[in-house]
């Protein structure tokens, strides 16, 4: 559970570091894959937005400040 926890930390962190970019610079990280149409891209966020519901819902049970 530990590692799949540490997964998808890694990948909110990608995820916000993201829209850092997009925000700051308008260059989205999926370019690097073939841009937003691409297949890897669109798997990537997936998978950023399957880890961002994955730890909304173990979030009370893994955070010292909200348990």
């Amino acid at each position: 559970m530990k590692t799949l926890h540490m997964i998808t930390f890694l990948l909110l962190v990608v995820g916000g570091l993201n829209w850092l970019l997009v925000g700051l610079f308008g260059w989205d990280i999926g370019n690097i894959f073939g841009g937003q149409a691409a297949i890897l891209s669109r798997l990537v966020y997936v998978l950023v937005g399957i880890s961002a519901v994955y730890e909304i819902s173990i979030h009370k049970s893994y955070c010292k400040l909200c348990g």
